[in-house]
């Protein structure tokens, strides 16, 4: 096997595409982080973080495939995945995903020395979330604790230290992806039950599930003002990342119905990655202007 089909292969193993989730909260609380007496940016220090988020998303993302390798192959959505179908062996992806946790913890001691401890926590959230399906439907709130890991990791990789503003954006993530995971499961209501899995879809329904996702994003109408206002993004274009992003979420509510799931994936995928990458922009030019 050359090595250009291997990287692809890997590429496809961990989705690299989706790390536009987390990724431009991490830049956002990194530029923020920057504002903080005594803050200096290197180069150095954005390839170090940026470096951290590549290996633990590949690190949680390799496991997750692995963990999930029997489930998977028996879901019709999920059996042409990497594993299921054969591409990338569970020995592979195993190696894969050990090789990139200890990359992810000796670039993060190389932060410094807090970033190296808290790397050892961030690896339980990001491969413990895994196996929460099989015992609590529950499941979604452990992605989102594992995605808004990012800007609190960012924010402490500049300063060594956690602000009010870093934890209410990383609360903003957190009520952000574990709605966004409960809508995402209800493509696998059926087969969440035949596997005898957890989800909230599972548990309570299509129409349910949709209400209760509705219910964990209006957490946000609070938390992204307090964020702005904590943050001191209280400009145009501060305000306007916010309506943006709130609105997005609205969106994704709007384009899919207990009856109608077919556009599933533009209310995950693009609605999520476009708000998320649009929030960035927006809060860099009102701290940059």
């Amino acid at each position: 096997m050359s090595i250009i089909p291997t990287i692809k292969q890997y590429g496809s193993l961990v989705k690299f595409a989706h790390t536009v989730f987390a990724l431009p909260f991490a830049l956002v609380a990194f530029l923020l982080a920057l504002r903080e007496p005594g803050a200096r940016f290197t180069w150095v220090l954005l390839l170090q973080l940026l470096g951290c988020m590549v290996f633990a998303r590949s690190a949680a993302m390799g496991f997750n495939r692995w963990a999930d390798r029997e489930i998977d192959a028996k879901n019709p959505r999920t059996a042409g995945r990497d594993i299921p179908s054969g591409r990338i062996s569970p020995r592979q992806a195993l190696i894969f995903t050990l090789v990139n946790a200890v990359l992810f913890i000796v670039v993060a001691w190389t932060i410094n020395p807090l970033c190296g401890g808290l790397s050892f926590l961030a690896l339980v959230f990001l491969l413990g979330y895994s196996y929460l399906k099989r015992f609590t439907w529950l499941c979604h709130f452990g992605v989102g604790a594992a995605l808004c890991i990012a800007p609190a990791g960012a924010y402490i990789a500049v300063t060594g230290h956690l602000s009010v503003a870093a934890a209410l954006l990383s609360l903003v993530v957190f009520f952000w992806s574990s709605g966004f995971d409960i809508l995402y499961a209800l493509a696998d209501e059926e087969i969440d039950r035949e596997q005898e899995l957890h989800s909230i879809p599972q548990r309570f329904g299509r129409k349910q599930a949709m209400d209760i996702a509705k219910y964990v994003h209006l957490t946000e109408l609070l938390l992204v003002p307090s964020f702005l206002a904590q943050a001191g993004l209280t400009d145009f274009w501060g305000i306007l990342a916010g309506i943006f992003f709130l609105a997005m979420l609205v969106y994704q509510h709007t384009i899919i119905s207990p009856k109608d799931l077919s556009r599933l994936n533009a209310a995950f995928f693009t609605a999520n990655g476009i708000a998320s990458l649009v929030f960035c922009v927006l809060v860099y030019l009102s701290v940059l202007l």
